[in-house]
């Protein structure tokens, strides 16, 4: 099982460096991580954009001077052919440079020219987690802003597919609710049980899915026995899934700045991962999404 980070660098370093294209390469922390990704045997860029631009800003951060740049001015242009690369097989990431998500997102998922799967498009979070001796993973916090129950069928299908890839075959699920009790009025609690009954009646999952579960009881038996609860994945959970992109937002930016976890994330769903690195982000955190986003998708070539 993949304890940390530094473990997960390690493995995808295993299969070899991996090709990122790069949409509207233009800009420096993005570079940094692309950077910091060579230099780690991890991967080789395509960087479309600016080509003077990129030249000028990979020439500030050291990147190789022979560095493969495809010149594209307009960014919905770059973003099109960043994402053509990867269609085409030439690149295996695709990795968001300065362009606004929508133009990008609208670039990978157009019809006939992107790179959708049929599935939608979720976001998963991993952690690690100080003390730990395992990562652990959340989802939907970056993409769905309010999904329905199909919609967290499909989220719930593409974390669980990954997370097989990355050797977590019996997972623990918790599905977050404000409370265990099936509420109505609480939609998050209707689908978490409908959820955790749907995975219960699959002959084919090894995992335990539990919902509707509070976080409290998710991270901690002592919490579960004095609310009388008796649950198969208090304190040992694998992936948290929460109800709406508030909820996992507002975890994510706790867990980081208050708990000190380091994180890492990639978008899942489509025939490839999908890197969105923010300018808040470390360049641990870069690498780290980067070195994630390389293990899967040699997973997903095998």
């Amino acid at each position: 099982m993949l304890s940390n980070f530094a473990a997960v660098i390690n493995k995808a370093k295993e299969f070899g460096p991996i090709t990122i294209s790069v949409a509207a390469a233009q800009d420096q922390d993005v570079l940094l991580a692309v950077k910091a990704a060579g230099e780690a045997g991890l991967a080789q860029a395509i960087l479309v954009g600016d080509a003077n631009e990129i030249r000028r800003l990979a020439k500030e951060v050291g990147l190789p001077e022979d560095i493969t740049i495809v010149d594209r001015l307009d960014l919905k242009e770059a973003a099109k052919v960043a994402v053509s690369l990867v269609r085409s097989g030439r690149a295996q990431i695709l990795m968001k440079g300065l362009i606004n998500t929508g133009d990008f997102l609208k670039a990978a998922l157009k019809q006939d020219e992107g790179i959708r799967s049929g599935r939608l498009l979720s976001h998963l979070t991993c952690y690690e987690v100080p003390g730990e001796d395992k990562l652990i993973f959340y989802t939907d916090g970056g993409v769905n802003i309010a999904p329905g129950f199909e919609e967290k069928k499909d989220i719930l299908a593409n974390a669980l597919a990954a997370l097989s890839d990355l050797g977590i075959k019996q997972p623990n699920v918790a599905i977050l609710a404000a409370n265990e009790q099936v509420n109505p009025k609480m939609p998050a609690t209707v689908d978490a049980r409908a959820l955790a009954e749907l995975y219960a009646q699959n002959d084919d999952f090894s995992g335990i899915v539990e919902g509707p579960i509070s976080m409290d009881v998710a991270l901690s038996l002592e919490a579960a026995s004095h609310k009388g609860i008796i649950s198969n994945v208090s304190g040992n959970v694998d992936l948290f899934m929460v109800p709406n992109i508030e909820a996992g937002n507002l975890l994510s930016k706790a867990l980081i700045h208050y708990a000190g976890f380091k994180i890492a994330g990639v978008i899942l769903g489509a025939i490839s991962p999908i890197i969105m690195v923010s300018r808040s982000d470390t360049a641990q955190s870069k690498l780290s999404s980067i070195a994630l986003a390389s293990l899967l998708a040699n997973r997903m070539r095998r």
